[in-house]
């Protein structure tokens, strides 16, 4: 049985209630659980114990964030999680050092992580609408959600060794969030668990 640890990032704040993570995740969980997946969540928006959330990361196969973006980046909460979570993982199962020896540290920086074999994929969900990224002349340059703001996330999870599982963005979300426009984007999503997560399962 693989297991799952989905970290919730939804952040209660300001005109932010978190309410379209809240219901991603209850897309993963229920989709997942139907399909024989052992599941743990955490919400960032509860009080948490960095070491007992280390075990999560050591007791899962692969870890799924749901994130919205923030100013481009992700919310505080996750921030404050990742900091101290990461931290408490070090010599404890997520990371011995950055990799690098004293002998020649020019080299192997971010070699030093303990978490091969597991993997992560990360969702995110945006205010700007796709055409930002991919439309010459507009905001993002041309640069996609993880070739940009999510390049150092993607980063810091390949630092403590596990390998990424291609995600899924979800965009427009507070001046184009009709109903039917969130049931195809739900539709879509779980095709998209489908097809990187549950066949691979099937197949094994």
């Amino acid at each position: 049985m693989k297991k799952i640890f989905i970290i919730n990032s939804g952040q209660i704040f300001a005109h932010s209630g978190g309410l379209f993570n809240q219901m991603l995740t209850n897309w993963t969980k229920e989709t997942l659980l139907k399909n024989g997946f052992d599941v743990r969540i955490t919400d960032i928006n509860d009080d948490f114990n960095a070491f007992t959330e280390v075990e999560n990361f050591k007791w899962a196969d692969i870890i799924i964030y749901h994130t919205p973006i923030w100013w481009f980046q992700v919310p505080n909460r996750l921030k404050k999680y990742i900091d101290e979570v990461f931290t408490a993982g070090h010599q404890n199962g997520m990371y011995a050092n950055d990799g690098r020896s004293r002998k020649n540290p020019a080299i192997n920086y971010g070699t030093g992580g303990l978490m091969q074999g597991k993997r992560y994929m990360v969702t995110t969900s945006w205010n700007a609408p796709d055409t930002a990224f991919t439309l010459p002349g507009e905001f993002f340059d041309q640069h996609s959600v993880d070739e940009g703001v999510l390049f150092g996330f993607h980063k810091m999870n390949q630092f403590v060794g596990m390998q990424r599982i291609n995600g899924f963005h979800f965009h427009d979300l507070e001046k184009n969030a009709t109903e039917e426009r969130i049931e195809n984007y739900r539709q879509e999503y779980i095709s998209h668990l489908q097809e990187v997560i549950i066949i691979e399962k099937q197949v094994a």
